[in-house]
């Protein structure tokens, strides 16, 4: 796989998206979200520095989603018995997805808190 050229390492990558879409439905989901995110930003046009930061946030998102999805995929190949160690490994990579999540949701409200009033007050909501 090293020393490829990068057309095909992007192929890779693009089939490592369509596996992720195909087999993971929380991949699905934070997608549709980063999805609804994008129309957020569109509808409250805020500063580019919020553009930035969503778009980063989701970004690492579906990126830990696709890490989560490979790990687990892994562990399941090698190991496809419960074991307490296995288990502690699954719930730590979903740990970190909750985590971004988290932040992700707490940079939602600080962007609704600074832009939702004026929004309002543009689209004569708000006085």
């Amino acid at each position: 796989m090293k020393n490829r050229p990068f057309r095909e390492r992007l192929g890779f990558a693009l089939a490592g998206w369509r596996a992720g879409w195909r087999r993971e439905r929380s991949f699905c989901t934070q997608a549709v979200i980063g999805v609804a995110a994008a129309a957020a930003l569109v509808v409250l046009r805020p500063a580019p520095i919020w553009w930035a930061l969503v778009a980063m946030l989701a970004a690492l998102i579906l990126a830990l989603e696709l890490l989560n999805g490979a790990i687990e995929a892994v562990i399941d190949l090698l190991h496809p018995g419960l074991h307490d160690e296995i288990t502690a490994a699954k719930d730590m990579v979903a740990g970190a997805v909750l985590a971004i999540s988290a932040a992700a949701l707490v940079v939602g409200a600080a962007l609704a808190v600074e832009r939702g009033p004026a929004a309002l007050r543009e689209w004569g909501v708000l006085r």
